[in-house]
């Protein structure tokens, strides 16, 4: 730490930590599907490289990301607050507060559904190894993660969009 930055907290309240400004990175028509749902990034506020984790809230209608499987990554979910659905590409189960989801990389495919009239919240962890790429099963997009950690999003024949 140079003499000019100031110092990060050792604890905070995870609410303090400012929303993502970019609702996702997916590109339309898709983009538009996640105006419903609003990501802490816990894990980049604290520096952490390894794995992020953030606090994720799926307003009523929202949805946490497409129906979808990584390669690579691994994620967990843990429920804080209210009463998803978590869809997979072979069941629907309805979440309750204290539940938790774990998703191995080649896993089903799976994303969290609000369909109540409260808000959701959850923590999403997920692991930072390169190379992941993301499969759609319904959806006519994949995922390819750069070098730098982006993601190159295309139709499934390869056109860009």
């Amino acid at each position: 730490m140079t003499d000019h930055e100031t110092p990060k907290p050792t604890a905070i309240r995870a609410a303090s930590v400012p929303p993502r400004t970019k609702t996702s990175n997916y590109p339309e028509p898709f983009l538009s599907r996640m105006e419903k749902r609003e990501k802490r990034q816990l894990g980049d506020f604290f520096g952490l490289t390894s794995f992020g984790v953030n606090l994720t809230t799926l307003s009523p209608g929202g949805e946490s990301a497409l129906l979808h499987r990584h390669s690579k990554q691994q994620e967990f979910i843990f429920i804080l607050a209210g009463e998803p659905t978590l869809v997979t590409d072979t069941d629907e189960i309805r979440l309750c507060p204290g539940m938790c989801a774990g998703f191995p990389a080649r896993g089903i495919a799976h994303q969290l559904v609000n369909r109540t009239g409260e808000d959701v919240t959850f923590l999403e962890i997920g692991d930072r190894v390169s190379g992941d790429e993301g499969s759609y099963p319904e959806d006519d997009i994949q995922a390819v993660q750069r070098d730098s950690g982006g993601w190159i999003f295309t139709h499934k024949d390869g056109q860009p969009y």
